[in-house]
């Protein structure tokens, strides 16, 4: 009993402490046009997510091939966080060979598939038609239960955007829900941890790459051989999986 009672405190306090994480999609749509460049009406362009303090989220589309270093902003977001060019789940292709509408969409999670915390992001886009830096733009919408339609004004080499945020019908992270009958403790830890929860199968450990670190069919983890940083831990049982995320200092 008192062990099932501390189990909820800490589910309490975790599920208090935790960032709402809203499920939903945000979908983009520009019509681009042409910087000016010599190999114009040829084109490259990206569209990607970054947070509100400019850190790389996700890609969202990048139509380039042998001259893609030339979207050079996009290069450089990617690069800050050691994914250069990360195109995960995006829409890709080779360079355009004239103008018009370019969609793609958003489902809320960075290049590692996590779902990513409610508030401010920024929808970079990068064309260029030239070998050099060509044409950069940057709107910004809020990700949380309100659905939203934002149409900015035209900037140069992008015009008619429209983002549209729409939230899922249950509009809360399955994680979020699920979790709170799973708690990491201590999170942040230097390296011990111990899972709490019933009917625990197994747990996988991955870092932010997805590789595998370990494994254990008992509740604890050990990483204090691992190096500091940011781990999950998929937590499995017969019914789910939930992916947990742990913080080793």
């Amino acid at each position: 009993m008192r062990r099932r009672l501390t189990l909820l405190f800490l589910a309490f306090i975790y599920a208090n402490l935790i960032n709402a994480q809203t499920n939903g999609t945000l979908s983009v749509s520009v019509t681009t046009s042409s910087t000016g460049g010599n190999y114009a009406p040829r084109n490259i362009v990206a569209i990607w997510i970054e947070d509100n303090s400019g850190k790389f989220v996700k890609t969202l589309l990048a139509y380039a091939n042998t001259r893609i270093t030339h979207l050079n902003t996009w290069q450089a977001s990617t690069l800050a966080v050691a994914q250069e060019n990360n195109r995960t789940d995006a829409i890709t292709g080779a360079t355009q060979s004239s103008h018009g509408t370019r969609t793609c969409s958003w489902n809320c999670t960075d290049y590692t598939r996590k779902l990513m915390a409610d508030g401010d992001y920024k929808v970079r886009m990068e064309l260029t038609d030239k070998n050099s830096t060509g044409n950069i733009a940057s709107f910004t919408f809020t990700k949380g239960p309100n659905a939203q339609t934002l149409t900015p004004a035209n900037v140069t080499s992008f015009s008619s955007v429209s983002l549209k945020w729409t939230t899922s019908t249950t509009g809360i992270n399955p994680e979020v829900t699920e979790s709170n009958t799973f708690v990491v403790y201590p999170n942040p830890g230097t390296g011990q941890f111990t899972v709490l929860g019933e009917n625990i199968k197994s747990l996988e450990v991955t870092d932010l790459s997805g590789k595998l670190i370990c494994k254990s069919v008992t509740p604890f983890i050990n990483l204090t051989n691992q190096p500091k940083g940011i781990y999950f831990v998929s937590v499995k049982t017969d019914q789910t999986t939930v992916v947990k995320k742990i913080i080793r200092n």
